[in-house]
């Protein structure tokens, strides 16, 4: 297992991400898309969720495939991301094509960012409009950090972020994954060691190794409670790889991956969260063993998930009406 060349989602080939946002909101999208329709599942753990087409993904369900799959802040707000996403898909010809309608096929999710400092005083939603460009900007390069629909995201004690991690399997298969990191919890322990450390690689986040446990039951009660009512919950993410899997796979493979948000947020999974996993499998590369390499392919979304959680919080920048600080603030 090693990381792959971007250390991006975007290692998987075929797929691409962009990202659009807005200073002054303090908001903004990002999208998943691929050169073509890939299958995708969704898992979701945290208590207070916010989606659009995500029925359509549960493995009884007729749809084989999507076009693309969006994360948004706003809120409900934010939902209307994927309208633009599918009227930017629309003009390009992708889509279920049905007599002389052509229907885009995405799946989105939300983050409450609502209360984080920037100004949400629009008069018409801007997230129609952020989810076709950020659509527009989807590339194999992307920004991860203060970017995109993490560009307003906040931890319980810090900044969150966009964060991405890859890694490339033994048996061939590439997994990635693609985060927005806004919890309830903390990412982090004392000295700004983050909970993810026993699975970084190379200091891709600071390289400062795993702190003392003390004891774990007073963590999650040092957060100063207001993170729920004055500044938003929820960690939402994509985890991908080029592997043949039918949807109940990639239904699996997005619960496995669930793992790794516990294991990089504490707390995770709460009432207040709408913690949710989506997965994309563009099939590109057969199993040689279906159980074996699946349970690989799951292990290694919950270990990018985990990296790409702590790289998002640790790469967030400083901006004009922050309400919290970011990790280089703080402990760079």
């Amino acid at each position: 297992m090693k990381i792959g060349a971007r250390n991006l989602i975007t290692d998987v080939p075929g797929l691409y991400v962009g990202n659009a946002d807005n200073v002054r909101l303090k908001s903004g999208s990002t999208v998943l898309v691929g050169e073509k329709p890939f299958v995708a599942g969704v898992s979701v753990m945290g208590g207070a969720p916010g989606t659009r087409e995500t029925d359509m993904l549960a493995p009884d369900k007729m749809v084989p495939a999507i076009d693309a799959l969006v994360l948004s802040g706003g809120s409900a707000y934010g939902l209307d991301a994927a309208s633009g996403v599918m009227d930017g898909l629309r003009a390009r010809g992708r889509g279920f094509v049905v007599g002389e309608a052509t229907v885009p096929l995405v799946s989105a999710a939300i983050i409450f960012d609502l209360l984080n400092g920037g100004a949400k005083d629009w008069a018409e939603n801007p997230y129609r409009a952020l989810g076709l460009a950020a659509l527009n900007n989807a590339a194999s390069d992307f920004a991860i950090g203060t970017a995109g629909a993490g560009s307003g995201a906040l931890t319980g004690t810090l900044k969150g972020g966009l964060g991405s991690a890859s890694v490339v399997l033994d048996s061939g298969h590439t997994v990635g994954a693609l985060v927005v990191v806004n919890p309830f919890g903390s990412v982090v322990q004392e000295g700004g060691r983050f909970w993810a450390a026993p699975w970084e690689v190379d200091a891709e986040f600071g390289g400062r190794g795993i702190a003392p446990m003390g004891n774990p039951l007073a963590k999650p009660v040092s957060l100063k409670m207001q993170a729920f009512n004055e500044k938003g919950n929820t960690t939402i993410a994509i985890v991908a790889t080029d592997a043949v899997l039918d949807k109940a796979q990639a239904t699996r493979m997005a619960t496995v991956a669930q793992d790794g948000m516990a294991r990089a947020i504490m707390p995770s999974h709460t009432p207040v969260d709408g913690d949710l996993v989506f997965a994309a499998a563009t099939g590109a590369l057969p199993l040689a063993d279906a159980v074996p390499d699946t349970l690989m392919i799951g292990h290694a979304a919950a270990l990018c998930l985990s990296r790409a959680i702590a790289r998002g919080t640790y790469a967030a920048s400083p901006a004009a009406g922050d309400t919290l600080p970011c990790w280089s603030s703080k402990y760079g």
